[in-house]
């Protein structure tokens, strides 16, 4: 999937939704890339916290080591199997819950290219499985799990975010690396859940889907 979130919904909706709490003084990012903060909700001894902390662990490859280059990000989990995630992925202290609205696919030509958002019919506020972690390189972040697409975001990307139903929260936050495993090989969602908004929004515009300039199918890019 590609590496563009929003959320189109106020802390207060965020933290009702979500049952969190402590909820420090934070503000809602109209969109968040890798490297930019985005809003998590994590559980330590029962009590659900939100917080505000950048996107993507930190990756160094041997060659950027050698080189003496400062480690990359990585925001996406999408092999389990990676040695990075091997102590992350199995330990449910590191996981939590991602509050999005909308996930966003480049649409269009090369050098042409638009923001199309795709969001839930009648789930406005969404929770993406993820990770969180704090690291030596970045302090702390966090990356979500993606998975298979549906046939309605295949054609824009092969990958998805693994997105949960709030009867799955708790069962994500506890549940074991079977349990992950699961979430990520099941089904996706299936496509008639999802609506898509195709915009004039240029993709690094910063444009979020509150703002959109929505596209007819018959306009030209």
């Amino acid at each position: 999937m590609s590496r563009l979130f929003s959320v189109t919904k106020s802390v207060e909706e965020i933290v009702a939704h979500f049952n969190v709490d402590v909820s420090p003084s934070v503000e809602v990012p109209s969109e968040t890339v890798e490297g930019t903060y985005g809003l998590i909700v994590f559980e330590r001894d029962g009590l659900r916290t939100l917080r505000s902390v950048p996107w993507g662990f930190p990756r160094q490859t041997t060659d950027m080591r050698r080189d003496g280059e400062p480690p990359g990000r990585i925001g996406l989990v999408a092999d389990l199997t990676n040695p990075m995630w091997e102590k992350t992925v199995v330990d449910p202290q590191y996981r939590c819950l991602i509050p999005i609205t909308h996930f966003a696919n480049p649409e269009g030509a090369k050098g042409q290219k638009t923001r199309a958002w795709f969001s839930l019919h009648r789930q406005p506020l969404i929770a993406w499985a993820g990770f969180c972690r704090r690291t030596e390189a970045f302090g702390g972040v966090f990356a979500g799990m993606t998975m298979t697409a549906n046939e309605l975001v295949r054609p824009f990307n092969d990958r998805m975010p693994v997105l949960l139903k709030p009867d799955e929260y708790d069962r994500w936050l506890h549940g074991s690396i079977q349990d992950v495993i699961a979430f990520q090989f099941r089904e996706p969602m299936p496509s008639e859940d999802f609506e898509i908004l195709h915009t004039r929004d240029r993709w690094q515009s910063g444009i979020p889907p509150g703002n959109a300039f929505p596209r007819r199918h018959n306009m030209l890019i």
